[in-house]
């Protein structure tokens, strides 16, 4: 039985939005992160510091996408930006 006095249930997030696009945006820079990763795993000499360096972003990136669950559409919105930003840079160097 559900409570009287909780009032109506939160469905804002069900349409996607603007935690979508934040969530695409993260997903992506994590998938950028994972596939340099690999890279440099395979590489004849893995740069160490590099590698610790992918994987340190990577997992801010992660924090980042778990935040989301609790954000609102303009926290959402701000991650969704920087995360558009930082995925060009990385795509364009």
């Amino acid at each position: 039985m559900s409570d009287p006095h909780a009032g109506p249930p939160d469905f804002s997030r069900l349409d996607g939005g603007e935690n979508q696009l934040a969530l695409d945006a993260v997903r992506a820079v994590v998938n950028w992160y994972n596939a340099q990763i690999v890279e440099e795993h395979r590489a004849p000499v893995p740069d160490d510091a590099r590698m610790e360096e992918l994987k340190a972003a990577r997992q801010a990136a992660l924090l980042d996408q778990g935040s989301l669950e609790t954000a609102g559409p303009e926290e959402a919105a701000g991650i969704a930006a920087l995360y558009a930003a930082q995925l060009k840079d990385l795509t364009s160097s």
